[in-house]
């Protein structure tokens, strides 16, 4: 039975039992901090078990992809070399939300094994939690398994928690009996690690919830996890012990060996690759993107180990992401947002591939040198110089080096790593965190609502200690217990302003937060004295306020009109909004083309136009998420968040400033778009009067170009294209003149030649010629002189340009390469080509004269 045979008959078959088909939640974690990725079904049913979310449903059924690498999932190390470890896997699993409970969890995994998937009763053992006899009597007495297969375990690996608090509850494992065959004891035994007895399907029945003592306590509702893999019940129904054998598998090894040109389908390399292609293309198809930290890092790790494997098969050429069509045909069925991606996915992939291969031979050079010192101890610092210049993550190192018995001192790296963040942190300027404590009250925005305040001084920081005042030219960081001052955050800079007291003004320069709701204003004071405890009044720039309003609210509408003109694929991955621009970095693969960037422009100018009101509201997270509102990638928010709508066209989680409509900001123009990074692209923008600026500015640039090409404006483009087509047809006939004038010289050259034992021997430079030129000149020379060895240079601008030519009835004796580096060495440089033709450069034409006499020396001494 094929592995999608498989999940489809688990699906229909819970279905068929009340239980509604839950798609797969994406591998990122909605809202949820504390995990790297989606790692267990129960995953997106969290806030349910939790009793913070209701579903529509009380029971429920899914295929959930998964990722397990990083954090203390993380086995990169054995994927690869073991059957069973995998960094992306299928988890299958019904769930019931205080519907039916252990009983009804029993049967349904009985009947769906031994009656739906036909397995041998006989081939299936059970464990239970020790002190579970309710499971226990169910499974004796009503399943009716022998008792000597049912184990009872008293350690925690039968006993499942969410946490050190909260839902908790016993579990029951279904294991698997792949045969005397193969090594190892039942569950429970001395021998239980071995690889005889396979855990197939563990049953989770939360029927505690524990408290800060540690007291369990009966949920009036249990409830019910369950999670089986795909591959490991794929290896059960097609008869093989490994998963890497499973259908799904095999199609892909033997891909992977196709694009690497390997053989032998055995080798541990190709299932690496196998494995990490599923990784990597699903969590970039849900919007991870290679990079430097977090969750962007892992995937980096994840590919850059599958490259490095490629690279000892002998692929020393991009091939990984060749794969992504071959992943989309055998998982593209139940996942169809991996064929909506696989362009992307693939692309991303090729871009990371290509970076690394800079650097990866150069890197393995220098491992291969501190290897070949017969080490069994890599130093930490050889490993951070692999890590920091040549990108290879340390358990990539450690990966390498493990597979000739030596180890990577972790401790050492980890201190060349500290090293470098602290000259990182020494290197980089003042922050308004640096050397502040701060113990006392939070300040309360009032930005929202006006643009001056007053507040009391809470506290004054000058040169990062608290001071109780501070006198006219001091510079310092001042907290208020009110403020309408923005402080720098989402990517918004902060206010500046005034703060004016009795006696004197303070002037803000930028605002930022200390620590988790304290506002610090930084700046200088003017004039007068400001001291703890006075009461100034606030009064942000409003100008600069408007701006920074205006590219905000632009940068939604940016945001919003990118994800229509290129796709929903595209997420936010940084921005920098300020009062003279917007700067928007997003996943995409691919350069914007001159057409989609006026696209864009149009679709956000059209809803400045509309001026339709800007709405913001405070409401529960999941309530606006239900709403369609954006969320920041990977961000935490709290239970409580500030939605930003613009009609329809844009909805966001967002704590920054806006205009109250649209139409204020004016006009919308795209002045750049970049790449910054392998799948991140990054367009500026400004709005208003600095929109019409920068047009103004294009236009009389165009203005300028048009006067001096003495035509129109409207004319410009047909007169460049006009004077491009002028100049290629002057090319045109400085090569026929020049090849003209070497068909002349030809003759004259040929005249020169030497004979040495019948061989005609010419080394010449030539004047006014040029590569093409002296490949001709070669060409006739050779059919007038038969058998000859020429040499023919060049000189343009300094550099020296030369060619060599053997006859065909030389070539066994004398090499074209041969000659012409020869010669190249004598005036700074080196070439190479083929027996009977070959180019080189140099950079000293002084030396030329004496190189081209040394030829003929060169080619009698080749004739002996």
């Amino acid at each position: 039975m094929k592995s999608s045979e498989i999940r489809q008959k688990f699906l229909e078959f819970f279905e068929s039992h009340g239980h509604t088909i839950v798609a797969s939640s994406p591998l990122v974690p909605n809202n949820d901090p504390t995990l790297l990725f989606t790692n267990a079904g129960m995953v997106q049913f969290k806030d349910v078990f939790l009793g913070q979310d209701k579903r529509p449903y009380v029971r429920a059924v899914s295929s959930q992809r998964c990722v397990r690498a990083g954090g203390k999932h993380n086995d990169l190390e054995n994927v690869g070399y073991t059957a069973r470890h995998h960094t992306f896997f299928e988890m299958l699993g019904n769930f019931s939300f205080g519907d039916y409970f252990k009983r009804n969890a029993i049967q349904f995994a009985w009947e769906f094994l031994t009656q739906s998937l036909k397995i041998p009763r006989e081939k299936l053992w059970v464990t239970v939690y020790a002190e579970d006899d309710e499971a226990a009597d169910i499974w004796l007495n009503e399943i009716g398994v022998e008792p000597s297969r049912v184990v009872r375990i008293a350690t925690m690996d039968n006993f499942w928690q969410m946490g050190d608090t909260g839902p908790c509850g016993p579990c029951s494992e279904i294991f698997y009996d792949h045969g005397p065959d193969v090594k190892g004891g039942p569950p429970g035994s001395a021998d239980a690690d071995g690889d005889r007895y396979i855990e197939i399907w563990n049953l989770v029945f939360m029927q505690y919830n524990r408290d800060s003592a540690g007291t369990l306590h009966p949920l009036p509702k249990p409830s019910v996890d369950t999670g089986m893999g795909l591959e490991r019940i794929s290896a059960v129904m097609q008869h093989v012990h490994s998963n890497y054998d499973i259908d799904l598998f095999q199609s892909l090894i033997k891909a992977a060996a196709r694009v690497t040109h390997t053989k032998d389908l055995a080798d541990n390399s190709l299932k690496v690759i196998a494995d990490h292609i599923r990784a990597c293309s699903f969590l970039i198809t849900d919007g991870v993107i290679p990079g430097s930290e977090g969750r962007g890092y892992v995937l980096r790790r994840i590919i850059r180990r599958a490259i490095r494997h490629g690279y000892q098969l002998g692929q020393k050429q991009p091939f990984f992401y060749q794969l992504v069509e071959d992943l989309s045909k055998v998982m593209g069925q139940a996942y169809p947002e991996l064929v909506a991606a696989k362009a992307r996915v693939a692309a991303v992939l090729q871009q990371e591939e290509e970076r690394f291969a800079e650097t990866l031979e150069n890197g393995m050079q220098i491992l291969e040198t501190a290897l070949s010192q017969k080490i069994k101890v890599l130093d930490g610092e050889t490993a951070f110089r692999l890590y920091d210049t040549f990108g290879f993550p340390v358990d990539l190192t450690a990966d390498i080096v493990r597979e000739r018995g030596i180890s990577v001192d972790h401790a050492g790296f980890e201190q060349a790593m500290a090293r470098q963040r602290e000259q990182a942190r020494a290197a980089n300027k003042f922050t308004m965190q640096e050397g502040i404590e701060y113990s006392g009250n939070q300040t309360t925005f009032y930005g929202y609502e006006t643009l001056q305040h007053e507040g009391q001084v809470l506290a004054i920081y000058k040169q990062g200690s608290a001071v109780d005042f501070i006198e006219a030219g001091d510079e310092a960081v001042v907290v208020l217990d009110q403020t309408p001052f923005y402080a720098e955050s989402g990517g918004q800079v902060g206010d500046s302003g005034e703060l004016l007291v009795a006696n004197g003004t303070f002037v803000v320069a930028d605002t930022q937060k200390i620590q988790a709701g304290v506002f610090g204003h930084k700046g200088r004071l003017r004039s007068g004295r400001l001291v703890i405890k006075d009461t100034v009044m606030a009064k942000v720039n409003p100008l600069t306020r408007t701006s920074i309003a205006n590219n905000h609210s632009a940068t939604h509408l940016l945001h919003a009109a990118l994800r229509q003109i290129l796709g929903t694929h595209v997420t936010q991955k940084g921005s920098l909004v300020d009062a003279n621009r917007t700067r928007f970095d997003f996943a995409h693969n691919a350069p914007l083309s001159a057409d989609e960037i006026r696209d864009i422009e149009r679709l956000v100018n059209d809803q400045i136009r509309n001026n339709a009101i800007v709405e913001a509201s405070t409401m529960k997270y999941d309530d606006a998420i239900k709403r369609g509102a954006m969320a920041l990638f990977g961000e935490k928010y709290s239970d409580v968040v500030r939605v930003i709508g613009m009609s329809e066209f844009s909805t966001e989680l967002c704590g920054g400033t806006h205009v109250p409509q649209i139409g204020q900001i004016g006009f919308f123009k795209i002045v750049t778009e970049s790449g910054v990074a392998a799948g991140i692209r990054r367009v500026e923008a400004v709005t208003g009067k600095a929109a019409v600026d920068y047009v103004q500015q294009r236009e009389a640039q165009l203005l300028e170009i048009a006067q001096t090409l003495k035509t129109s404006p409207q004319e410009v483009t047909q007169k460049i294209a006009q004077i491009i087509d002028n100049v290629r047809q002057a090319e045109k006939e400085l090569t026929r003149l020049k090849t003209k004038l070497a068909s002349s010289q030809g003759d004259d050259l040929a005249a020169q030649a030497q004979e040495i034992k019948g061989i005609k021997i010419l080394a010449a430079n030539l004047e006014n010629a040029d590569a093409k030129v002296l490949r001709e000149t070669l060409d006739q020379l050779k059919d007038k002189l038969k058998s000859c060895a020429i040499v023919l240079s060049a000189v343009e601008d300094g550099k020296i340009t030369l060619i060599a030519g053997i006859s065909a009835d030389l070539t066994s004796r004398i090499k074209a390469g041969e000659l012409v580096n020869f010669v190249a060495q004598q005036v700074g440089g080196k070439g190479g080509g083929r027996p009977d033709m070959a180019q080189a450069g140099g950079t000293q034409p002084e030396h030329l004269p004496t190189a081209l006499q040394s030829v003929m020396d060169w080619v009698d001494r080749r004739l002996v």
